[in-house]
């Protein structure tokens, strides 16, 4: 029975948890007897992360600030950082994995992974760092991977799986990546199929914490536009008090659905955040998404939403856009098909691309 390890850096969002969540579906699919441990600071359990074939362990919180620093709730960050660093240690001291998969950051926020991971590696055990498509502006990120964070990868990490293509964002090229990594495809749920709701507008924004401008935007469209039921998604760190109830008849609110990309393959339309996880379920879902990015702390999601324009895969509006702009670009037709997203060069089987790599350094036989 082999066992693997995922380790999900954690902020004001849940895109690296549920990145992990998915690869690790996929590897129970590769490598049905496995067992599964995700060692996450996620202060919430959205229902997604409810698969009970996934062992989940909890390390302090540690949010991001509006200037992109970290901190935790109630106590000194420090601390904070010192216990994550306990618990991933005794995690690999008593589970004794196979594998080792760590998201977005080498060593974690502060170093903390790095114990551990020596330990594992002491123990035989092979480690894999998985790094989304786009990370930050080039200049951000490499000044980040020429200091202390990044220090030794090529010889802790045996293999850098990239979730995504070239075709958007070449690591090497952009952010002097000093290691060659596997562009494995965008790591996405399967699409289930069901009818699509004609006028059903979805309007997203990830966790919900720094979604402000695109629910406000959504209520503005179903005042607006009398021949749309809107679908205002909140995640778990949505807080904005108009969400909690409304009276408008076209307007709608869906808390801690299992995964948007259900309610994206019912929907004809997307106004969304361009992070990406939900970036990725539109487009899965046939669905040509309106973009609405954050450009701060990070501009990854502007330079994501800014790229999957040039391939005509989305479009973009900026924070505090008029509605009644949004909803000439949403009378036009959102659909686009799998066809055209392969030939810009987007992959979405990254999951279980990725599965079968991690698989493969744990000893699984291909298939």
């Amino acid at each position: 029975m082999r066992r693997y390890l995922f380790s999900s850096h954690d902020g004001f969002g849940l895109g690296h948890v549920r990145r992990n969540s998915l690869v690790a579906a996929a590897l129970l699919r590769e490598d049905p007897s496995a067992e599964v441990l995700l060692v996450t600071g996620l202060a919430v359990r959205p229902a997604w992360l409810d698969d009970r074939r996934i062992r989940v362990v909890r390390v302090p919180a540690l949010l991001k600030d509006a200037d992109g620093a970290y901190r935790h709730a109630d106590r000194p960050f420090e601390e904070a950082i010192g216990e994550r660093s306990g618990v991933f240690r005794s995690a690999v001291e008593s589970f004794r994995p196979d594998v080792v998969v760590v998201d977005r950051h080498p060593y974690g926020i502060a170093g903390e992974l790095r114990r551990g991971l020596e330990r594992a590696k002491e123990l035989g055990a092979a480690a894999v760092l998985g790094l989304r498509d786009v990370l930050d502006e080039p200049g951000c990120i490499r000044a980040e991977m020429s200091g202390e964070g990044w220090s030794d990868v090529d010889r802790i990490f045996d293999e850098v799986f990239v979730y995504g293509s070239r075709v958007l964002c070449d690591h090497e090229v952009e952010y002097g990546l000093a290691v060659t990594p596997r562009y494995v495809g965008w790591v996405v749920e399967r699409c289930p199929e069901v009818e699509r709701r004609r006028g059903l507008l979805v309007v997203t924004a990830g966790g919900g914490g720094d979604g402000h401008a695109v629910f406000e935007l959504g209520i503005e469209l179903a005042e607006l536009l009398d021949d749309r039921q809107v679908l205002l998604v909140a995640g778990p760190y949505a807080a904005d008090p108009r969400l909690r109830a409304n009276d408008r008849p076209r307007l709608h609110v869906a808390r801690d659905v299992p995964g948007c990309i259900e309610l994206y393959a019912r929907a004809d339309a997307t106004v969304q955040m361009a992070g990406y996880n939900s970036t990725v379920e539109s487009l899965a879902a046939g669905v040509r998404p309106v973009l609405v990015p954050r450009r701060s702390p990070r501009r990854e999601q502007a330079i994501r939403a800014s790229r999957l324009a040039a391939l005509g895969l989305a479009d973009v509006v900026d924070e505090g856009a008029p509605a009644d702009e949004v909803a000439w670009l949403l009378r036009r037709s959102r659909a686009v098909d799998r066809d055209a997203i392969t030939a810009a060069g987007i992959d979405l089987d990254g999951a279980a691309t990725a599965a079968r790599g991690i698989a493969r350094l744990a000893g699984v036989p291909q298939r």
